[in-house]
This record gives structure tokens, C-alpha cells and sequence, in this order.
């Protein structure tokens, strides 16, 4: 087995020998490229990144402002509808439960009034039967006693629907004759309304020129007796 080395072959100890050095690449260390200003290529990338970064936030922000004015008008709607619906309810409940009862009312008082109606018409019905020229000596007393008593029926059947119904008694009103005004309620009114000093002033005007045509008729009377 031949050996690893043969003496007979040519080796350069030169190369061997020699030992060449290491070189490394020439890395910027961390603290350097930290103390190191920003160029004027980096200044521009984050000016740059900066405006798009603002411009994404006004456009977020605008997003956020158009969904708060529609959530905002979306509550407002919510508020009236649950408002207004609680509002008609309460008053549509009442308004029917009014109607009902003022129909209730005014169909009980139709009827009371038919009724009112009726009686009064057979009331007036048998008074204008009653026919005094028709009436014999023979029968005068009875048909006076039952003329009579028509008569009293038909008053308290007005005066029954005159409490009933307190418009029947615009007509016994409008019917009643009006008192006479007279000079003397006119005067007495006027004076009553006067205070004492007035009325004192009112008969000085009234008085003074009697008291003084009597006092030139005196002085003019003592003249002609000189």
C-alpha cells in the first residue's frame, strides 16, 4: 500500500506554508446605522406613508361619522315610532270609550225624548178635542169635569218635560213679557252709582243758579224799596 506522501513528487511549500488571511465583508453595526441621519429617500417614504396613513384615518373617520348619523336618525325614528305608537293607542283607546258613551248618552236621551214626544203630542191632541160649543146642558158638567182633567194631564206632562229637558224652558222665557224701564229705575240707578262728594258737586250744579237768581232778586227788591 503505497503512502500518503511520496517525497518524489514536486510540492510547493510555498503554498502550504503561506496561510492566507480571513477576510470578512465589511458589516455596518447596528449603533452606526442608528447614529446614521435618515436620507432624504427615507424622509419622502415616510412623509409619504404618513399622508396615506391620515388620509385612511379621515376616510375611516368619515365612515364612522356617516354610520353615527344613521345609527343617529335610525334611534330617532326607534323613539317616535315607540312614542307615537303608545300616544295613539292611548288616545284612540280613549277617544272611542268617549264616543262610546256620549252615543250611549244621546241614544238614551233620543229615546227619552221619542218618548217625551209622544206624550206631549197626545197630550195636545186632547186638548184640541176639547170643543166647547159642542157640549149639550145635559152632558156640561161631564164634559167640563172631563176637559178638566185633560187639561191637568196635558200640565204635567209639560211640566214633566220641562224638567227633563231644561231647553223647553227658553220658550216660557222668550214668552215671559219684559219689565218696563222706567225714568225713575233710570235715575235711581245713575244716582246709586255715584260716590257722596259727586252727589255733593251734582246738587251744587243743580242748586246754584236757583240760589242765585233768588239772591239778585232779593238784592234788586231791596233797591226799589229805597
Amino acid at each position: 500500500m503505497p503512502s500518503d506522501f511520496d517525497s518524489s513528487e514536486f510540492v510547493d511549500t510555498e503554498v502550504h506554508t503561506t496561510v492566507r488571511p480571513h477576510v470578512r465583508p465589511a458589516i455596518m453595526s447596528d449603533s452606526t446605522a442608528a447614529n446614521r441621519p435618515p436620507s432624504r429617500e427615507e424622509l419622502d417614504h415616510k412623509v409619504s406613508d404618513a399622508q396615506q396613513q391620515l388620509a385612511e384615518l379621515k376616510r375611516k373617520q368619515e365612515e364612522l361619522e356617516r354610520e353615527r348619523a344613521t345609527l343617529e336618525e335610525s334611534r330617532r325614528r326607534r323613539v317616535e315610532l315607540e312614542t307615537g305608537h303608545e300616544e295613539m293607542l292611548h288616545q284612540l283607546t280613549r277617544g272611542l270609550v268617549l264616543l262610546e258613551e256620549s252615543e250611549l248618552k244621546s241614544r238614551r236621551e233620543a229615546e227619552q225624548m221619542h218618548k217625551t214626544l209622544a206624550d206631549l203630542r197626545g197630550a195636545l191632541d186632547k186638548v184640541r178635542a176639547i170643543q166647547q160649543d159642542g157640549w149639550s146642558a145635559e152632558s156640561y158638567n161631564v164634559e167640563l169635569t172631563r176637559a178638566l182633567t185633560a187639561i191637568e194631564n196635558a200640565r204635567m206632562e209639560w211640566n214633566a218635560a220641562r224638567l227633563k229637558w231644561p231647553m223647553l224652558e227658553g220658550v216660557v222665557d222668550a214668552a215671559a213679557p219684559l219689565a218696563p224701564a222706567g225714568p225713575a229705575k233710570i235715575q235711581g240707578h245713575f244716582l246709586g252709582a255715584q260716590s257722596f262728594p259727586e252727589l255733593c258737586r251734582l246738587g251744587f250744579a243743580l242748586t246754584w243758579p236757583v240760589a242765585a237768581a233768588v239772591l239778585l232778586g232779593s238784592i234788586l227788591l231791596l233797591l226799589f224799596r229805597r
